[in-house]
């Protein structure tokens, strides 16, 4: 018996690990995605981007004023959908 309890303490915490290694992967891949369209495109890339119009003004100037924020706000949401999806896989949802 006391085999059985260990052996499943130790089922919950490899998919504890797991879990938050699936967390700390979906946060890492968000972050540079952010930090690529705000400091990327809209500082380090923009005299490339100067040439390509938007909206009146040239891409790099685009993304440093709305871009950079509207890929922001893409990403809360892509990361409140795949953090519910991960939450079901790993039975830790909140339903």
């Amino acid at each position: 018996m006391a085999d059985q309890s260990t052996h499943h303490a130790h089922g919950a915490e490899e998919a504890g690990k797991a879990y938050w290694s699936a967390n700390l992967r979906l946060i890492f891949i968000s972050l540079i995605i952010w930090a690529l369209c705000s400091f990327g495109f809209g500082i380090l890339l923009r005299p490339m981007l100067s040439g390509i119009k938007v909206g009146g003004s040239d891409l790099g100037f685009w993304f440093a004023q709305q871009g950079s924020i509207i890929v922001f706000l893409a990403l809360i949401f892509f990361y409140a959908w795949r953090m519910n999806k991960l939450d079901r896989e790993y039975g830790v949802d909140e339903e």
